[in-house]
């Protein structure tokens, strides 16, 4: 394997397993969706993009689609998750400084 490979899946391993440890470690979940979104979706394209440079090009298309995938779906979920959280009233970390969502509710029940 080339060196550009090898580093590429060694910083996706140590990514993923950084978003591994913020999702056991943070606070609350919309920290810990954070960790689970960013950090493994940067960890696996390091790791795709890795492996693709080492495959041959019908193989490494199918894993920048995967990339592709990743980013697009990724940011979606976790905006869906974190509001339907919100919504279900899970609490915010005590150490939270600006809840805008409040605000955006606020002015909505305001507007019916």
């Amino acid at each position: 394997m080339s060196v550009a490979a090898d580093t590429l899946i060694g910083i996706g391993a140590v990514l993923m397993l950084l978003a591994g440890l913020g999702v056991l470690r943070l606070p609350d979940v919309f920290s810990r969706m954070h960790a689970g979104t960013k950090a493994a979706s940067l960890g696996l394209a390091c790791i795709l993009v890795g492996v693709a440079l080492e495959a041959d090009a019908p193989t490494a298309a199918k894993l920048v689609a995967a990339i592709l995938f990743q980013f697009s779906t990724a940011p979606v979920a976790a905006h869906i998750i974190g509001r339907a959280a919100y919504r279900a009233g899970i609490p915010l970390w005590e150490g939270t400084l600006l809840d805008e969502l409040a605000r955006a509710d606020e002015e909505a029940d305001r507007e019916r």
